[in-house]
């Protein structure tokens, strides 16, 4: 939904620290980006943006946080849109000439793949995607918006259009000081795999997917 435009600058969200570690031109089927690796000095884990055009400065800005997905990005896993949605972000962003993708480690909604790979296990047994992270004592998602925060304010990037369907993520956003000026809608066709995923998604964790 489009939202009133600002040209107040983001906040800066000084609980976490991030170094600009590396970056350079990277030609990708989408196009010739910009990559530019973020460290966190206390984890060691590097966090990524990729993006096309002059972004210093920019306001509304289209926009993608997107948490990895090892089993569907590297290994084309079918359980879930995690693949669709990253391919589909780079190429609007490719196309558009002046957008954004924050490509963030935080595997499994934050749990990390290991436990990621457990949850799965409990989906073999019935549970949804929620249930089996609660099964395993973890919340629905421990994923946090800091470090994109950081990383928008490192890159000096006013606002943001953001490419989702989770209002979550725009509220965990705002949270940390990021001005969203629209939710661009971004949602990838269903198949017979993933179609209780997303389902579960839209009923459980309220994303706006189409029925």
């Amino acid at each position: 939904m489009p939202r009133a435009a600002t040209t107040a600058p983001m906040a800066h969200p000084l609980r976490l620290r991030l170094e600009r570690y590396a970056e350079s031109q990277l030609p990708t089927e989408y196009g010739d980006l910009r990559c530019v690796v973020f460290t966190e000095p206390k984890t060691g884990l590097e966090h990524v943006a990729l993006y096309s055009g002059d972004i210093r400065g920019a306001e509304g800005l289209l926009t993608r946080v997107h948490s990895e997905c090892l089993t569907g990005e590297v290994f084309h896993s079918l359980k879930c849109d995690c693949r669709e949605q990253l391919d589909m972000a780079l190429k609007r962003v490719g196309e558009a000439g002046h957008g954004l993708v924050l490509y963030l480690r935080e595997e499994g909604r934050g749990i990390g793949l290991g436990n990621k790979i457990r949850a799965y296990a409990k989906q073999d047994e019935g549970y949804d995607t929620v249930d089996a992270n609660r099964v395993l004592g973890f919340d629905d998602d421990l994923r946090s918006y800091d470090i994109a925060a950081a990383m928008l304010t490192a890159l000096e990037v006013r606002s943001v259009r953001l490419m989702t369907n989770n209002p979550e993520k725009v509220a965990g956003l705002e949270a940390e000081g990021v001005v969203v000026t629209e939710r661009v809608d971004h949602i990838a066709a269903p198949h017979a795999h993933n179609r209780e995923y997303l389902a579960t998604k839209r009923a459980r964790m309220g994303h706006l997917l189409d029925e």
